[in-house]
């Protein structure tokens, strides 16, 4: 490095970069950069990313040297102020990543707890249907349009054409088998499916 370098102003200096002087950004890292790695891991609180400020900030520097102005301010302040502001960008973009990450971690989990009684609840059902489907055909009749048909005891026995005490009887025997089939079955190990 040539003594000219080290006795040029900042904006001599800064004029230099402008015309690609390598040795000239190295001796503007010579005087600015302890202060700019300073406040980097001063605000950032990690070695790491500090050091990452300070190369952004140099390199900045090299490529847009055009940014600074003389008549707002020294080369320290200029370079000072694009620590902090690369800085708390940092700071903040760590922030939204981890609170991204959190909503993401609690909506997946909230999505494997519903995927879960999902499963379950279509198992059951497909396992109704099995057992429904081998009743005998006076007591599946009766039960369908009383329970998945919605209809009373009394308006079941009008649309079969029956006594109602013989719907009641055929529906309780249906139920009866039904209970028998599910509690022999996998699912009644769970102790899951309610019996009311």
């Amino acid at each position: 490095m040539t003594a000219a370098l080290q006795e040029m102003s900042d904006g001599a200096l800064v004029v230099a970069i402008a015309r690609y002087r390598e040795d000239a950004l190295a001796e503007a890292y010579r005087r600015h950069a302890g202060a700019v790695f300073a406040l980097a891991r001063r605000v950032l609180a990690d070695l790491t990313t500090a050091e990452e400020v300070v190369q952004e900030v140099f390199l900045r520097l090299w490529t847009q040297p055009d940014k600074f102005d003389s008549d707002r301010g020294s080369l320290r302040s200029y370079l000072l102020a694009q620590t902090h502001g690369r800085a708390v960008d940092l700071l903040r973009s760590d922030g939204s990543r981890r609170r991204r990450e959190e909503r993401e971690a609690r909506q997946t989990a909230e999505a494997g707890y519903d995927l879960e009684h999902e499963v379950w609840d279509l198992t059951v059902a497909e396992k109704v249907k099995e057992v429904v489907a081998v009743l005998p055909a006076a007591e599946r009749r009766a039960i369908e349009l009383a329970y998945f048909g919605g209809h009373t005891y009394r308006e079941v026995a009008t649309l079969l054409g029956e006594p109602e005490g013989t719907v009641k009887s055929r529906i309780r025997a249906g139920l009866q088998r039904m209970r028998s089939a599910l509690s022999s079955s996998d699912l009644g190990d769970s102790g899951e499916i309610a019996w009311n």
